[in-house]
């Protein structure tokens, strides 16, 4: 298993670089009304190809004035900071595109011109040109023609395509289609990988959900009843098994039993997935290898952290902030309930999309402890990168029949006496109010590029998060959270009058307002409550005290959500320690 997925890893590594400069016009878009945003935010779309090749070429610059280096220079110092296993691939794409880039940089042309004429970047009939940086004085179109001139007379661009040939060895070629098909038809990874419960982190594994303790065992996984009280073995995972030798009577039963165990399940988007680029990765004054160490691991989980995340994250932060998640709080109340989570959010993730995405959940109704479910759906179902946006956006009847369809297969998985709390849609104005005139971290050296001119570049290209609240246009992001309040109001009457046999649901608004309060009181401002590379999702800080905000109106309106209270817990800490940690 272990050495399947290192495999899969390592290939994944190769295939994206080679999908990353050969479907640069060849994938097809997305249709009808679910985001255009891909479940693996790779470059697999024209427009995320352009965005990731201004943002190498900008680093490579940058890096070149910062160093006061050659760029062929800047280009071998960025290859040796990204970790050893993938420093191969990009000295070939080093080799393959650095002398292009250097030259067409010493002329003076910048990242958009560079792009343009490496191909990278492509102009749709009767659209504009895109660019992220202020056009050059002769003009955009000018400067790429001649940087198109220039390269004409360059090595063939082409001739690299040969690399893919790695996927004609036998042992590889099967999982190499596997891996394509995957990132083409932006299949979720658990559809990939069809273990429910893991012993490996990323690809879908204990990063989203509790990690198992005996993978070769199907019975044995986080979030299940005790077997027997787990007198001979560690049934459901929770790291208390045994039996005391005072009294002959099983851990689990004398800590466990009556103590309302339960899991917590998170339904949702990019937002409760955690969404996250290291700004370091685009901060020349900021980088070194150190700060490419996890960009492995931030591929497999597909640019996701929801080991920090606000309903599931277990780990301490690395990336800023701190961690504060409702499972830390369940586990803190109830010991336990040690691993029992589970974190099925998808990049893109909207009450349409959710309907396919929520059979990945993992409930037996027999032999499972409840769960408490947060279904969360932040933004994607008004959020498109559609150049009419409205018309894109989710309806209040298709919220309704999505969101019913959804808790209606929930009732028919989850045990009795389980929870559902939907979450409100967030007021996206937050991002545009407090981030436009701020310079985004690839602007900061130089002070050349701002949110707003982001926001734009995304726009243009139709790989925006969000037209409707990402815009200089005041009455298309007050039209946007006008229909994001009703879909709001739409769950909010979902918990108010339906009704279900294994659940009981409540409704709560996204807190945003409450966290950007209780973040001024703590001296911080509120742009820091935002990711600094997108500009788009909530940050780490937000994320954690989200949590106490979501805590603290369970504990006081809903207590019988959260459960009892062990007054073992003293005594499975001094017993089984971290209980087998995370």
């Amino acid at each position: 298993m272990k050495e399947s997925r290192q495999t899969f890893l390592n290939l994944f590594f190769i295939l994206w670089l080679l999908l990353l400069l050969k479907t640069a016009s060849s994938s097809p878009l997305p249709h009808g009304k679910d985001p255009r945003a891909p479940s693996l935010p790779f470059g697999l779309y024209k427009g995320h190809t352009c965005v990731g090749c201004v943002l190498v070429v900008s680093v490579i610059e940058q890096l070149a004035q910062w160093h006061n280096s050659t760029v062929k220079a800047a280009v071998e110092r960025l290859c040796d900071y990204i970790p050893e296993k993938l420093q191969g691939f990009c000295y070939v794409l080093a080799e393959l595109y650095g002398p292009h880039i250097a030259e067409l940089i010493d002329r003076e042309m910048n990242a958009d011109v560079v792009c343009h004429s490496l191909r990278l970047c492509k102009q749709d009939p009767g659209q504009p040109l895109c660019h992220l940086y202020s056009p050059p004085k002769v003009g955009l179109s000018v400067a790429i023609r001649k940087a198109k001139r220039i390269m004409k007379t360059s090595k063939d661009l082409k001739s690299f395509m040969g690399f893919s040939s790695v996927c004609t060895f036998p042992l590889l070629a099967n999982l190499c289609e596997k891996i394509k098909y995957v990132l083409r038809n932006k299949v979720p990874f658990e559809d990939f990988d069809g273990d429910k419960f893991s012993t490996f982190p990323t690809l879908r594994g204990y990063h989203w959900r509790g990690r198992d303790c005996n993978d070769k065992n199907t019975t044995v996984y986080p979030g299940r009843r005790p077997d027997n009280w787990d007198a001979k073995g560690d049934s459901n995972c929770n790291g208390i098994w045994g039996v005391d030798p005072k009294d002959g009577i099983p851990y689990e039963e004398k800590f466990c039993k009556g103590a309302d165990s339960r899991g917590v399940v998170l339904l949702g988007d990019s937002a409760g997935a955690h969404f996250h680029i290291p700004p370091e990765w685009m901060t020349v004054t900021q980088m070194s290898a150190k700060s490419f160490s996890n960009l492995p691991m931030a591929f497999s989980d597909e640019f996701d952290w929801p080991q920090f995340s606000e309903i599931t994250g277990f780990l301490n932060s690395t990336i800023g902030g701190w961690t504060d998640s409702l499972y830390l709080r369940l586990r803190k109340r109830n010991r336990c309930n040690h691993r029992d989570l589970q974190n099925i959010s998808q990049n893109g993730g909207s009450s349409g999309n959710l309907l396919s995405l929520i059979k990945s959940l993992a409930r037996n109704q027999l032999l499972d402890n409840p769960a408490i479910v947060i279904y969360a759906t932040i933004g994607n179902d008004v959020c498109n990168g559609e150049r009419d946006t409205l018309a894109h956006m989710t309806t209040p009847k298709e919220m309704l029949s999505n969101v019913v369809q959804a808790l209606q297969y929930l009732d028919s998985r989850l045990p009795n006496g389980s929870h559902v709390i939907l979450t409100g849609l967030v007021d996206g104005r937050f991002l545009w109010d407090n981030l436009h005139d701020r310079y985004h971290p690839l602007g900061q050296l130089n002070k050349d590029v701002t949110y707003s001119q982001l926001y734009s570049f995304l726009d243009c290209l139709q790989v925006s998060p969000c037209s409707g609240w990402l815009t200089p246009n005041e009455t298309l992001r007050n039209l946007t959270s006008e229909r994001a309040l009703q879909l709001s109001n739409v769950l909010k009457e979902i918990a108010r009058s339906e009704k279900f046999a294994n659940f009981d649901i409540f409704y709560m608004d996204f807190p945003l307002r409450q966290t950007a309060e209780e973040w001024r009181k703590m001296g911080g401002e509120s742009w820091q409550l935002i990711e600094p590379v997108d500009g788009f999702h909530p940050s780490q800080i937000a994320a954690a005290l989200g949590t106490g905000i979501t805590w603290q109106k369970a504990l006081h309106e809903w207590p019988q959500v959260l459960g009892k209270e062990n007054p073992f817990n003293d005594q499975i800490e001094a017993i089984f320690k971290d209980q087998g940690g995370h």
